[in-house]
């Protein structure tokens, strides 16, 4: 029954994808700068040369590492959905280390619902931000094309990128000067706000994009050692 379910998935993401030919998703804000991704790996370093010139995009929780870096408040958060009515540990732990702080803008990944119903919940453990916008999956996954060269329907989960990646392809599409990346590290296990070392999906294919960046001569970069030794990408030493 599942696969079926997922041909007819595939069947009707595929006709959509194309039919409507949606532009990749971009952040014009980010055109032009310098730019660091932070993930919620349990080990990141603050990139050498960080300071209010950078633009930061954390993911969920991954902005209290950010914090800890003088980061009040996030130029970009991406947030997955579940985050927000989730009852699993994860989206548990993401809504209590958030509880209180403010981003700039807000993308709420895969929304399905209203966004009075969206507001209402954010509301709920007192996250704030400047502005609120929706990403649906069509301009993902016409963002993941346009980087990739492939198209990525999200069916099988082993298949999709974390949107720690997904911001670095955001961040690239949108014209960055250099993307680096701390605390997203596709061999680790664990988040840096639960004490839980709860597995994270994705490292497959995190690794191999990463790794096809690194090969296309794409300027990203991370500030961890050792995710520089595992994906080959160069680590960021202030300007590089």
């Amino acid at each position: 029954m599942s696969n079926l379910k997922d041909i007819r998935s595939k069947i009707f993401r595929s006709l959509w994808y194309f039919l409507t030919r949606p532009k990749p998703w971009v952040e014009p804000s980010l055109q032009g700068r310098k730019v660091v991704v932070v993930g919620s790996a349990p080990h990141s370093s603050m990139p050498l040369g960080f300071d209010p010139s950078y633009m930061t995009i954390s993911v969920n929780g991954s902005q209290i590492v950010a914090k800890k870096w003088g980061v009040e408040k996030p130029d970009i958060t991406l947030m997955t959905f579940n985050q927000i009515e989730g009852t699993n540990t994860n989206a548990k732990e993401v809504r209590r280390v958030l509880d209180g702080e403010r981003t700039g803008k807000l993308y709420l990944l895969l929304w399905q619902h209203s966004k009075k119903r969206l507001m209402a919940g954010l509301t709920r453990f007192n996250y704030r931000y400047d502005d609120l916008y929706i990403a649906g999956r069509n301009r993902r996954i016409a963002l993941v094309h346009a980087i990739t060269g492939k198209v990525n329907l999200e069916i099988e989960r082993q298949a999709k990128f974390s949107n720690g990646v997904i911001g670095v392809m955001l961040a690239l599409q949108s014209g960055a000067e250099a993307v680096v990346i701390a605390g997203i590290n596709p061999a680790s296990k664990g988040h840096i706000y639960n004490v839980e070392n709860l597995d994270r999906g994705h490292s497959g294919p995190d690794l191999a994009a990463l790794m096809e960046m690194r090969r296309k001569g794409l300027p990203v970069y991370t500030a961890d050692p050792d995710v520089a030794e595992a994906t080959g990408l160069p680590l960021w030493t202030g300007s590089n």
